[in-house]
């Protein structure tokens, strides 16, 4: 299963597939009692999907065949032990991916000409991921975070090991100690090429950046190479051996003070946006202002959800499962606020005050 969102996964999923397109959405659950309805729900919008396909006229017995067999090929994928809020299942014809997300997601069905994203994209945005490298003298290893769960990602390279040599004695008899690591010119060319190989990562996968280790590390990691002028340093050793609880115990606090600062620096933009006039608070007025390229900022409490109905020309308020109601709505404003440059903020509920839970600054 796939979690990772990075620009390129994005655009390969949004490119034109020949139809039908599948997408097949349901919400999971990580913990008892809930997630003891999840392999039954899934098996069920599942077999809802193939419903789909053999009652539209559009689709030729040979492609429902097909596609039918990519359902069940991603369905074999699936691994509810590492369920997290939400489950999306993509097949077309020849293809299948299933990816978890940590937003929930409406249970839906969807056949079209290209692959449902935006539940996928608020998702991604919401979770705010990062990176985390732990740097060593003989090992870095590189973590993949985002909301309250960090794992060790084994890509671009990393980890990376070397073992360290024995240091010359007849040194450590001239300097009047043990030799430091991180004197040493092969530690140099080590931490050189870590540097070199997660600029890469960051190229493919641009995110925040911590960079944990002892301060002598840290330090020869800042001088020799260039990641870290853009990164956060948390001086923490031991953790380039160590494992993702002890990785997110260490950047926790960290996180913790940047969150309370985002969601001030949030609070005083919406702040100055009132006073300016170009303040827009609401789904209907802002699901217009999104769709017009005009908000410049968007602020959306993490746990809001509305189902709205289209009438042609407002948004109003409609009841799960209702003709045309919309209940990923907010996914879909945060997805169209991405796509025109606008700055999107989960903060957390409650945060927005009078503003019903999506609040934004507009350009003009």
């Amino acid at each position: 299963m796939e979690h990772d969102l990075s620009p390129a996964a994005l655009a390969e999923l949004r490119r034109p597939r020949p139809y039908p397109a599948v997408s097949v959405l349901t919400p999971t659950h990580r913990r008892e009692p809930d997630n003891a309805q999840d392999p039954v729900r899934l098996r069920n919008v599942v077999a809802e999907a193939k419903k789909q396909l053999e009652d539209d006229p559009a689709v030729t017995r040979e492609r429902r065949l097909e596609v039918a067999r990519e359902l069940d090929r991603a369905l074999a994928e699936v691994d509810l032990t590492y369920a997290e809020d939400g489950l999306a299942i993509f097949a077309a014809p020849g293809e299948h991916q299933v990816w978890t997300l940590a937003r929930s997601v409406p249970e839906r069905v969807v056949l079209s000409d290209t692959f449902l994203t935006r539940n996928l994209v608020a998702a991604q945005t919401a979770e705010r991921p990062f990176w985390v490298l732990s740097v060593a003298a003989d090992r870095v290893t590189l973590w993949n975070g985002g909301g309250d769960r960090v794992v060790e990602e084994r890509t671009g390279g990393f980890p990376m090991d070397r073992p360290l040599e024995n240091f010359d004695p007849e040194r450590q008899e001239r300097t009047g100690g043990p030799p430091s690591a991180f004197r040493d010119e092969r530690t140099h060319h080590f931490l050189r090429d870590a540097d070199t190989a997660m600029g890469k990562v960051l190229r493919a996968h641009p995110r925040p950046l911590y960079i944990t280790g002892p301060e002598a590390a840290l330090s020869l990691f800042e001088e020799i190479g260039s990641v870290a002028a853009h990164a956060v340093s948390v001086p923490h050793g031991g953790l380039a051996h160590g494992s993702a609880e002890a990785v997110r115990q260490a950047v926790r606090p960290v996180l913790d003070d940047e969150a309370r600062g985002f969601v001030e620096a949030v609070a005083r933009e919406l702040e100055a946006a009132r006073g300016r006039k170009d303040f827009a608070a609401g789904v209907d007025e802002l699901w217009e202002s999104a769709h017009t390229g005009r908000v410049r900022l968007l602020a959306v409490e993490e746990n809001f959800r509305v189902t709205m109905r289209d009438d042609g020309e407002h948004l109003m308020l409609a009841e799960s499962g209702d003709l045309d109601a919309r209940e990923d709505i907010v996914d879909e404003i945060v997805e169209q606020c991405l796509e025109t440059g606008a700055d999107v903020r989960f903060v957390p509920d409650g945060a927005l005050g009078d503003a019903d839970g999506i609040a934004g600054v507009l350009r003009y």
